[in-house]
């Protein structure tokens, strides 16, 4: 059998390596465009924040424990054209400009995404930042220490991120967000405002409504940003601001969202038979939205070890994916927050009949010393009370309990069956009534 795996970061390798277990007579061929593998970029913003030094943590494998695998490796090599109908890929050599083909049984496209960059005139200047490479991030890492004003331009997770790794450092960080609420497509405003209260306890200019239009450019360089209402002298500029998926070779010969992402099933085949697609570049089933665009880490290497399975199997033993639910952490200064499922907003784009709760509960007993609030947003079926989406806020891990509560939105509770579920007690840990029963009793 043969198997090509196009890109080779999270996904690609992960269907490379479960595979080849699985199938040890299959021979696969991994082409990646970039010159290393299995390389983990949500590590990039707290390695920029020095919380580790050595680079290499981020590789989860090295090109030499690949081909030792079995694998083949074809690295600095970009796919220019697929051939579905004769089952064909057409490939150059980056370091040679050699061109070749190869021929597939199966295929799998993990092509990841690039960042979304705005079409302002100085947006190639040396001094504008993306995040996605280590190289990028190296090069402003070196100069950090000459940099004292930074804009940051984008409040989803990447530019939340990297704001508050670098609030320590004592630099003048401005983060420009366009709509009126960080983080606004995967918390509510409850919980934005929380974040944003947060950044803002670290020092950090957050600038809502207000859209980045302009750059003034001197001798190379960036040295001010304008928006719409303002301006920002700058010495670096971060570009946060979304993902394209990497499809344009494609040339929509698969279905796609609008946005370019490759449209796949529970089992992570495309439109085209034997081809299959997972990471950034493709969708995911939400469970209880259906198919979404949702760029996360989890959902790249979770559909990644599904079609390593399915791409060596028959269709009768293929494995299907149990679906998602957008589940997602995220660190701001001293404050954690997380969401599963469905935003308020979400279930009413969706016509949902809902109704939510809201609680301020505290973390453990009040005689334990540090005793924190924990924030708990429940939203949930108007009828029978079923639970549909989550958020927690709070300090000392209060992110944590978004696992009972993921795992409550699986199993299809209801608050009522929340509110009484058996947590564990402890004073250290939790109250005689553990937060999340308090917010599910709530619920009316």
């Amino acid at each position: 059998m043969e198997i090509i795996v196009i890109g080779g970061i999270a996904a690609g390798m992960s269907v490379a390596a479960k595979a080849k277990r699985e199938n040890p007579n299959a021979n696969i061929t991994v082409i990646e465009k970039a010159d290393y593998i299995s390389f983990g970029a949500c590590g990039l913003p707290y390695y920029l924040g020095e919380q580790f030094s050595d680079a290499q943590e981020m590789f989860a494998r090295t090109p030499e424990q690949i081909e030792k695998s079995g694998i083949n490796l074809l690295l600095r090599t970009e796919v220019t054209n697929v051939d579905f109908d004769n089952k064909t890929v057409t490939y150059i050599d980056l370091e040679t400009d050699a061109q070749g083909d190869l021929t597939y049984d199966r295929l799998m496209i993990a092509t990841g995404a690039t960042p979304t960059i705005p079409n302002i005139e100085g947006v190639t200047s040396k001094n504008v930042f993306t995040f996605t490479t280590l190289e990028s991030v190296d090069r402003l890492k070196s100069n950090l220490d000459k940099t004292k004003r930074i804009a940051i331009i984008g409040g989803g997770f990447i530019g939340v991120e990297v704001a508050e790794q670098l609030a320590p450092f004592n630099k003048d960080i401005t983060l420009i967000h366009s709509r009126s609420h960080l983080m606004n497509a995967v918390f509510d405003p409850e919980f934005s405002e929380k974040i944003e209260q947060s950044l803002k306890a670290e020092n950090i200019n957050v600038v809502l409504n207000e859209r980045a239009v302009n750059f003034t450019v001197k001798d190379g360089e960036v040295t001010q940003v304008i928006t719409e209402h303002n301006s920002y002298d700058v010495d670096v500029v971060i570009l946060a601001i979304g993902f394209k998926p990497n499809t344009a070779f494609l040339d929509w010969k698969l279905d796609m969202l609008s946005n370019g992402a490759i449209i796949t099933d529970d089992y992570g085949q495309t439109s085209k038979k034997d081809v299959f697609a997972a990471g950034d570049c493709a969708t995911v089933n939400h469970r209880l939205s259906g198919i979404q665009y949702i760029p996360l880490a989890t959902y790249a290497n979770k559909m990644g070890r599904i079609i390593g399975s399915n791409i060596v199997r028959d269709k009768d033993d293929w494995i299907k994916f149990n679906g998602a639910l957008g589940t997602s952490y995220l660190k701001a200064g001293h404050y954690e927050a997380a969401s599963t499922g469905l935003t308020e907003a979400q279930a009413k784009a969706l016509n949902l009949d809902i109704k939510t709760t809201l609680v301020n509960a505290n973390n453990h007993s009040n005689y334990y010393p540090n005793q924190q609030p924990v924030m708990i947003k429940l939203i949930y079926n108007a009828k029978d009370f079923v639970l549909l989406g989550a958020q927690v806020a709070g300090e000392s891990e209060a992110v944590l309990r978004i696992q009972a509560l993921t795992t409550a939105i699986y199993a299809g509770l209801s608050t009522k069956d929340l509110g009484f579920m058996d947590f564990g007690y402890a004073p250290p840990f939790a109250s005689t009534w553990e937060a999340l029963n308090v917010a599910a009793n709530t619920a009316k």
